[in-house]
């Protein structure tokens, strides 16, 4: 049986790859590469048989990605579709009977839980909470259902906002996330919890009598440290805490006999944004925590916990897998074939079956199911046949040395009948985090950089995992720790001149880009490395880790990384930042930036095209209107494919007429860039001398 499984699996990607190079001839277009379906948040059937799943699909007309849900036999089929309508439905569960699928929608005004008869039929609301539904799980006998709601505005601030108008007073204005349980068959909904704290994840007790559940102080990100255990007893809302060390200490999980809660932590450790997290137990009764994955040297995700074992997930370098772990023995074992991205895992009711995402090097993100003990399955998707006749190149992995020595790793994308011995132009993709990571796709899914495009132009792409990715270990991730920028920077240009030293780049034609911490990198080589870079793109990025520190949403994260506050220890805050280096900077550089991003506030994009401008750097700064940190529609998505591609066409190829004119320094008046096409929900700034900020949607 397991020898079938893996055959399909192996025989699907052959086919898929067959498929797809049997008449390359197409290049997709942005609008192409954005419309691209995808599949998301398996969850199979108690009893195996089929795998409700959801598709994302881009509508142009509305300007959204809307999901709605699919269904597939587990042994293989035609996919059907099962929900429909102008809203998405996502996060779908199956009752324990596998009689319903409850799941996710905001067809009315608020985000309900709505069920649906699997065979066919109208779905029906089942909750009807006022500020709508964060998140549900069904109880282990199916009756009732437990979800997460945040508490409406209190009569107090309605009528405050009456009498002065709406403003916030910050730290204070908090709204808080509490419990609920629904009977279905009643739809009565009955609180379960209150009090000055924020309900996040939560696990019902195998029995249905409790439920285990994380909390922290507000909504605010910056306080997910502060992050306990509590178990509340469902019949009287009773409330006793479990887990109250310094967090964070989250997503709770029962173990089968209902004696022990797994959790993730940090054990209290200061430095979590770029230590090792660990996988925990508690008795349920309270008592001594026992840590089980101290041998493990990576930043472990607790899935479930079943009959043979805890079941966690993980980033192997570019690699993502899933692990069984013994919570006696504190053995674990890594689940699936090598090199495989693997991800979204849902378990029948015996877990003897997984539903999961599959990826790789060749096979575009599909659905698929297999043994448990073994994850080598099936495919029940083929969504990669949206690929059939397109031009695209390869990707593989390749490390090299960075300055201090250390090994560098990073994805390597070659275009389609890449030649030995040419040498090409390279742009460099640098992912955010800084603990995100870099993996080998079949294409990739970037929403802002229009990667497939340069590569049938002929172009390189190295997506670099330099120091601080996940998937390496933490001694990796804390190389940068008090080295931001610095070291990053040393293992980008290092990974360029490795491709350059083997005769496969062209050293005149090279441009970087990233979004978030990537567009840190990028500006701080903006700053540094002039000579080498031809034009780079900065996005979400940090400019000044001051302005940076005073205005996040998470200030934790720079003290944790910068080991101090700027007040105390403020050299190693301009040390760190590319505004120090602003008098350095000659290349062409383009910012961009969500007009209302919490994490990298704006100021950070005015400061580093202030300093451009005033150094007679040819720059332009694109504000997307009403975005947050990242671009979350298709048209935003298209504007910012095509803003780049436009500046590095424009400077790297020149392939758009004659470079804008370079601006005179600032005592002679700045002039700007020559315009270019602004997408929609784009503005674009006009340098007039009175530094007005003129700009058009």
């Amino acid at each position: 049986m397991r020898t079938a499984w893996t055959r399909s699996i192996f025989f699907a990607t052959i086919v898929t790859l067959a498929a797809g190079t049997a008449a390359a001839q197409h290049v997709p277009t942005i609008d192409e590469l954005l419309a691209l379906k995808r599949v998301g948040s398996p969850a199979i059937s108690p009893d195996g048989r089929l795998v409700a799943y959801t598709v994302r699909e881009t509508d142009w007309n509305d300007n959204a990605y809307e999901t709605q849900i699919w269904l597939v036999p587990a042994l293989g089929g035609e996919p059907r579709q099962l929900t429909r309508g102008e809203k998405p439905s996502s996060a779908p569960a199956w009752s324990p009977d596998g009689r319903w699928l409850a799941f996710l929608s905001d067809r009315g005004a608020k985000r309900q839980v709505y069920r649906i008869d699997p065979t066919g039929g109208e779905a029906e609301a089942l909750t009807s909470s006022e500020e709508g539904v964060a998140r549900f799980a069904w109880s282990p006998d199916g009756g009732r259902i437990a979800y997460t709601a945040t508490d409406p505005e209190p009569e107090a601030l309605k009528e405050r906002n009456k009498k002065y108008g709406e403003f916030e007073i910050v730290d204070q204005d908090h709204r808080m996330t509490h419990l609920w349980v629904l009977d279905v068959a009643t739809k009565e909904a009955r609180r379960l919890t209150e009090g000055a704290f924020t309900v996040g994840g939560f696990d019902w007790s195998p029995d249905g009598a409790a439920i285990a559940f994380d909390h922290r102080v507000n909504d605010d990100p910056a306080n997910g440290g502060t992050a306990d255990l509590s178990i509340v007893t469902v019949a009287t809302g009773a409330v006793r805490p479990l887990v109250t060390q310094d967090g964070p200490d989250t997503n709770p999980a029962w173990s089968p006999d209902g004696t022990r809660v797994a959790f993730d932590t940090a054990m209290a450790n200061p430095s979590y944004y770029y230590t090792n997290g660990l996988i925990a137990t508690v008795p349920a009764a309270g008592g001594a925590i026992d840590v089980l994955t101290t041998a493990f040297d990576e930043d472990p995700s607790l899935v479930a916990w079943g009959p043979p074992g805890i079941f966690f997930a993980a980033s192997q370098r570019t690699a993502s897998s899933l692990f069984r772990l013994d919570p006696a023995t504190k053995q674990f074992t890594r689940l699936g074939p090598d090199g495989a991205i693997l991800g979204g895992f849902s378990f029948t009711h015996d877990f003897g079956t997984v539903a999961y995402i599959y990826s790789d090097a060749r096979t575009y993100p599909e659905l698929a199911v297999a043994p448990a003990d073994s994850l080598n399955g099936r495919l029940l998707t083929r969504l990669g046949a949206q690929l059939d006749g397109w031009t695209l190149g390869t990707s593989e992995v390749i490390s090299w040395k960075s300055q201090d020595g250390t090994t560098i790793e990073g994805v390597l994308h070659k275009p389609a009948g890449f030649q030995t011995g040419r040498r090409y132009p390279l742009l460099v993709v640098i992912h955010g985090g800084p603990t995100g990571i870099s993996r080998p796709g079949r294409i990739s899914m970037n929403s802002v950089y229009p990667i497939p495009l340069w590569l049938a132009r002929g172009v390189l792409v190295l997506e670099p995992n330099y120091r601080g990715s996940a998937g390496y270990g933490a001694k990796f991730r804390a190389l940068n720790v008090r080295n931001l920028g610095i070291g990053d920077a040393w293992d980008v240009v290092s990974g360029i001149d490795a491709l350059v030293a083997q005769g496969l780049v062209d050293n005149d034609k090279v441009g970087a880009m990233g979004w978030s911490q990537g567009g840190y990198i990028s500006a701080f080589l903006t700053t540094h490395d002039s000579a080498r870079f031809k034009a780079i793109s900065v996005g979400a990025g940090i400019s000044d880790w001051m302005t940076y520190y005073v205005n996040t949403d998470i200030h934790p994260f720079t003290r944790q990384y910068l080991k101090a506050t700027p007040w105390d220890d403020p050299k190693i805050y301009a040390d760190t930042s590319p505004i120090t280096y602003i008098k350095n900077a000659k290349t062409p550089t383009q910012i961009q930036h969500g007009q209302n991003d919490p994490r990298v506030p704006i100021p950070n994009a005015y400061e580093l095209y202030q300093g451009l401008r005033d150094g007679g750097v040819p720059a332009r700064l694109i504000v997307y209107k009403g975005f947050g940190h990242g671009l979350t529609k298709p048209k935003a998505n298209r504007a910012a494919m095509e803003h780049n591609l436009e500046w590095f066409d424009m400077y790297l190829f020149n392939s758009r007429g004659a470079p804008p004119h370079t601006p005179a320094p600032r005592s002679r008046g700045p002039q700007c860039p020559a315009p270019l096409v602004a997408g929609a929900h784009v503005r674009a700034l006009d340098c007039s001398r009175n530094s007005t900020c003129l700009g058009s949607e």
